[in-house]
């Protein structure tokens, strides 16, 4: 049976991810901060799964994981942090740091620890965003952080090839319901621009709009798609960025 780890397991992508990969029968490790612990203990409880806390930016704390755990055939790298919603010359740079400490290095942290114990045909999927490949308004911290994650992709892809470990992103773009929806559309909504409307139910509408299928994607179409490039099915498939994003560009 194969072992997976799942970073951000309590958020709403992790925890969809965590129900299908589960229905298919992996044994999964779900992590996430300590903040959150008691909603991570609660999914750990329902999917019978092996439960950790820790922050992705900690080498020590991840490779005592990895060490006790693993070694994983298969990793999720979804912990990540939005960041606050305003433009660039607005923007805290003390926040951009924990951005990019969370979303980039904390990334690059799990994926090294888990690789170095990993061996062929073990699997790795980054979760990247559609902000990283297009740019969104009011997150300009976010939207680098997630475009140094697909970076991060094509490199490790490169390096891990020799050991026979595939290492793929997924980017979507608008996703719900759940939490993450909800924060985006009530920050775009306050954070003023020429892009969205203060109301947020207009800001809902106007991001739909955006999208060529006219409708928000599910967590579960993008929790099948981390599926997919974690399986036998995609072998042959490493490198890449697969765009979860209804036609967005």
């Amino acid at each position: 049976m194969t072992t997976v780890l799942i970073t951000g397991a309590a958020g709403d992508i992790g925890t969809a991810v965590a129900g299908v990969l589960a229905e298919r029968g992996y044994r999964l490790v779900l992590a996430d901060h300590p903040d959150v612990a008691e909603r991570l203990d609660e999914l750990c409880s329902t999917l019978e799964a092996e439960c950790v806390t820790f922050d992705v930016a900690d080498e020590d704390a991840v490779a005592a994981v990895v060490e006790r755990l693993g070694p994983f055939g298969g990793l999720v790298n979804n912990a990540g942090y939005q960041g606050v919603f305003t433009s660039i010359e607005r923007y805290p740079l003390a926040d951009a740091r924990r951005v990019f400490e969370v979303n980039l290095l904390g990334v690059m942290n799990v994926l090294a620890a888990a690789a170095r114990a990993m061996t062929g045909g073990a699997a790795v999927v980054n979760v990247a965003s559609m902000a990283g490949v297009s740019g969104a308004p009011n997150m300009p911290a976010y939207s680098a952080s997630k475009a140094g994650v697909i970076g991060l992709t094509k490199s490790a892809a490169k390096d891990l090839a020799p050991k026979g470990i595939r290492v793929n992103a997924v980017s979507p773009a608008f996703i719900g319901p759940g939490r993450m929806w909800e924060t985006q559309v009530a920050q775009q909504a306050a954070a003023g621009s020429q892009y969205y409307a203060a109301d947020p139910e207009a800001v809902a509408e106007q991001m739909i709009g955006m999208v060529p299928l006219r409708r928000h994607g599910s967590l579960h179409e993008v929790a099948t798609v981390v599926a997919f490039l974690l399986s036998d099915d995609a072998s042959y498939v490493t490198g890449v960025n697969i765009e979860v994003s209804g036609g967005s560009a």
